[in-house]
């Protein structure tokens, strides 16, 4: 397919977004129906130096760089074609959380966002992402920065990198100090559903794993992390995760591609083999396998595992 046919004009998709944005930005009526949110689509990092942290996402992770989702001091890396990472240089002064955002697919962002709009949530309006595909921003209760885009494009334009660690993220996993106001927001009103729970010790709670309504990915909530963490911690708890076959093989695969230096492969309580790498920055890239390899401790699983 050539890249004039394959490519809507320039006024084309001009025309359209200001359709969608005249479409979002009208008195909204009660939207009764939730639109499906359908997985992960990207997650943005803060990182220090750019050129170190491409250098790991194309060296080591061997994700193949996308300019077309990258913006003006952003790039971009595909893991696949409904699935990205954003880098963005961090600000000054810069933030607890360097994992920036997490956007989140759904089938009608503009419908997504007159729902939200009519439950008293603050949205932000309309704006252009990826070749023209529609989103907005909004915070969560404890303002984590999140967004709503549209389903990525067809799989045929977006080829797989060599030697991929993964082709597919899992979850991304944030600092939560209030899990009761946070459920109002993803459980009540976003309609994530529970995956998993538990903890350190079998009668805890240290980590608490909602999928979104209309897929298998999840976010997992990082609990009882005191106050005064600093940059090293948050950076564990705060992070993202690469689905893999075996943990076992991407180990194999990570040294191969210059990484001496992670954590595992183990299997850990929630009965899952995976392994902790870490960017230049310290943001943990979580390498997990898909489904459990034992019996998890604490409570089972309430939700269908992701499929490679």
């Amino acid at each position: 397919m050539t890249e004039r046919a394959r490519m809507p004009s320039i006024a084309a998709l001009a025309a359209a977004f200001l359709s969608l944005v005249a479409m979002a930005d009208v008195r909204p009526a009660e939207v009764t129906t939730r639109p499906k949110i359908t997985g992960i689509a990207s997650v943005r990092l803060y990182v220090s130096n750019m050129d170190r942290s491409r250098a790991f996402y194309s060296d080591i992770l061997k994700l193949l760089p996308e300019d077309r989702c990258s913006a003006a001091n952003r790039s971009c890396f595909l893991i696949n074609p409904g699935q990205h990472i954003e880098l963005e240089p961090v600000p000054s002064p810069a933030p607890q959380n360097w994992l920036a955002e997490i956007a989140f697919a759904t089938d009608d962002v503009p419908r997504m966002r007159r729902y939200l709009l009519t439950r008293g949530v603050s949205v932000g309006a309309m704006s252009p992402a990826w070749e023209g595909q529609p989103r907005f921003d909004l915070h969560d209760p404890e303002g984590k920065a999140i967004a709503f885009v549209a389903k990525q494009l067809p799989a045929e334009d977006y080829p797989n990198g060599s030697n991929q660690v993964s082709d597919s993220m899992l979850h991304a996993g944030f600092v939560v100090k209030d899990m009761a106001k946070e459920n109002r927001f993803y459980r009540d009103l976003l309609g994530f559903r529970l995956y998993w729970y538990g903890g350190f010790k079998d009668n805890d709670i240290d980590w608490y794993e909602i999928q979104v309504p209309n897929g298998n990915n999840w976010v997992e909530y990082m609990l009882n992390i005191p106050a005064t963490a600093d940059h090293k911690e948050l950076g564990v708890q705060n992070h993202f995760s690469l689905g893999v076959y075996t943990a076992d093989a991407a180990a194999v695969r990570l040294r191969s591609n210059g990484l001496q230096t992670f954590d595992g492969p183990e299997i850990g309580r929630d009965g899952k083999n995976s392994l902790d790498a870490y960017d230049p920055d310290g943001t943990r890239v979580e390498v997990m396998e898909f489904k459990p390899a034992r019996t998890p401790c604490c409570h089972k699983y309430s939700a269908p595992h992701p499929q490679p």
